[in-house]
Formats: structure tokens, C-alpha cells, sequence
């Protein structure tokens, strides 16, 4: 079956009784956020920090530093992990055009670093990557697309794919687009829709913008299914429905229970100031749905999920940091 290995690679379950190290770098974002308390049950998760600290029950942090190959190697020598899950990045589209050498620096050199340690140390390696790789209108995009980036963040996210897999080929690589609650420093796209419509305010989301968001939780499902299928190489881990930015923020006024009318639709084709974006990132799951047996999800489905996860104080814990 493509994108299968037939190696032994250790397998790493996601949920058993004696629990697997894992450490994933990236710590203080909201994807390792989400991350480390979806699985902090049935692991032992390490979240690896650079500038911020934070503090999460039942997770343990550390400062590690990603600059140099020599340093990672003794931290993961020294740690022993089962697993590394690599979601450090510079995402946003404006800065990273702006700072293209830092862009390379973060998207580019440090994953190249920690997929080089991994390599050296035969570890496991889940590399995330994204879903800006693509300036053609084609939608639906499969694995076996040529990449058009059209902007620096998309271009250093995919010379960072080939960078990982040309030094650790057997790693599992990641494009994805996800949402969920995050903390009060870094809001996902969720939050920001959200947060606006519970204040009363009018929020311009675009119609011309198509993609296939995914939540968080099930992004980490998804993930480690595939990790304990020991998949590798590149997987579009996103939802199973495509859709604008402007009618995903009518879902998430309906689900919540939000004011429509204040989800004002606008055109990216309209805006002379931002950077050049693609107008279609909606990516297909064929490829993971296939090997898994199963769909990965529509936006409704994860929306009630997400509306679950704050009733239930997912939210709050996330929110607090």
C-alpha cells in the first residue's frame, strides 16, 4: 500500500498502558499545546520550549535548543524519547516576507537540524508541515502535486519537506490546516471568529478563500494512526470538506450559537496590501483516508466537537496559559 513501510520500525500506540516518550518541539504553540494535552494520558510528553515558558499538568517542559545538531543529539540522547513531533515554525505570511532569512532560518534549518539528530539517532520523526504549497486553482490537490509556492512562508515550508525527507526518509511529513482553542497568546482562526462574534463585532472573512480545515484533535488522531501504521512521507492530514474562510465562520456563528450577520463576506483578490496568498489550499485526504479505513471528518462534525471541548473546560486549560 503506498506511503507504507515494511521495516520494523518501532511502533508507538496511542493509547497503551506503559507509556512512550515523546517530545515535541515547538512547545509554547498552539498546535503542541493541543498537541501534548489530547495525548498526555497515555504518554510521557516532553514539550520542547525556546523563549516562552508555560506549564501544563501532567506534561513536562524543557528548554532545548534547536540551532545546533551536536546539542539536540545529547538532549534526545539524554531523554530518550520514542518519538519526536517536530511543529516548530514562523507562520505567519506577512513576517516571514518581510524576514525571509529568519523564515529560512526557523522553517528550513531547524527542522533540517532535528531531522538530521533523529537521523543519527534512529529516531521516529512526525515533520508538520502545511497547506500554502499551492498557487494553481486546482482543488483537492494530492500528495503527487508539483508544489507552487507563491509567497516566502510557502516556499521555506516546502524546501523544509525535502529537507527532512532527503536527510530522514523514512519520516512522516504532515500538510495540514488546523484550528482549535489556543492560548491567550497565540488565537487559532477559530478563536479569532469566535472571540469577534461574542464581542458584537463585525469580522470581513474571505469567499474567495477555499481550503480544508481540520481540528486539532482529530489532526492527532489522525497522525498517530498513521505513525503506528508506520506511514511515511508526505500525507494531507485535513478535513474531508472543502470550504470558503467566509462560510466556515457561518458554521462556527451556528454551531456557537453566534450572531451571522456579523460574518461580513470579502474577496482576497480585493486586498492590495497583503502578501500574495493562494486562493484554493483545499488539499484531498485520499491518500490517508485510504490507509486508515475511514473518513477524517467534515467541518460540522469537528465544530460540535470544538463546542464540546469548551463545555467540557478543554478551553479554559488551554486559554489560561
Amino acid at each position: 500500500m503506498p506511503g507504507l513501510k515494511s521495516d520494523a520500525r518501532k511502533s508507538v500506540p496511542f493509547s497503551q498502558g506503559m507509556k512512550a516518550k515523546i517530545i515535541i518541539t515547538g512547545g509554547s504553540g498552539l498546535l503542541a499545546i493541543n498537541w501534548a494535552l489530547a495525548i498526555r494520558d497515555n504518554y510521557s510528553v516532553i514539550l520542547g520550549l525556546h523563549q516562552r515558558s508555560i506549564s501544563l499538568a501532567g506534561v513536562e517542559t524543557q528548554h532545548i535548543d534547536l540551532d545546533f545538531v551536536d546539542n539536540l543529539v545529547r538532549t534526545f540522547e539524554a531523554l530518550e524519547p520514542q518519538l519526536v513531533v517536530h511543529t516548530t515554525g514562523y507562520t505567519n505570511v506577512e513576517e516571514c516576507e518581510a524576514n525571509p532569512d529568519l523564515a529560512q532560518h526557523i522553517n528550513v534549518e531547524l527542522a533540517g537540524n532535528v531531522s538530521l539528530a533523529c537521523m543519527k539517532l534512529d529516531l521516529p520523526l512526525i515533520h508538520i508541515s502545511t497547506d500554502h504549497l499551492f498557487s494553481t486553482s486546482e482543488s483537492l490537490v494530492n500528495e503527487s502535486a508539483p508544489v507552487t509556492p507563491n509567497n516566502v512562508y510557502g516556499r521555506t515550508k516546502a524546501e523544509a519537506e525535502v529537507r527532512v525527507l532527503e536527510t530522514c526518509p523514512h519520516s512522516l511529513v504532515l500538510r495540514t490546516n488546523f484550528y482549535g482553542w489556543g492560548p491567550n497568546y497565540r488565537h487559532s482562526f477559530s478563536d479569532l471568529i469566535i472571540n469577534s462574534l461574542r464581542s458584537n463585532e463585525e469580522l470581513t472573512l474571505f469567499t474567495d478563500v477555499i481550503y480544508t480545515p481540520i481540528l486539532i484533535e482529530a489532526a492527532i488522531q489522525a497522525a498517530h494512526e498513521l505513525f503506528n501504521m508506520q506511514a511515511s512521507g508526505i500525507f494531507h492530514v485535513v478535513g474531508d470538506e472543502r470550504i470558503s474562510k467566509y462560510d466556515f465562520g457561518l458554521k462556527i456563528a451556528e454551531k456557537f450559537d453566534l450572531d451571522p450577520g456579523l460574518v461580513i463576506p470579502g474577496l482576497l483578490s480585493e486586498q492590495t496590501t497583503l502578501v500574495q496568498r493562494p486562493y484554493d489550499m483545499s488539499l484531498s485526504n485520499q491518500k490517508a483516508c485510504d490507509i486508515l479505513g475511514r473518513k477524517l471528518g467534515g467541518v460540522d462534525e469537528h465544530l460540535t466537537r470544538l463546542l464540546q471541548q469548551e463545555e467540557l473546560g478543554f478551553a479554559r486549560e488551554v486559554q489560561k496559559l
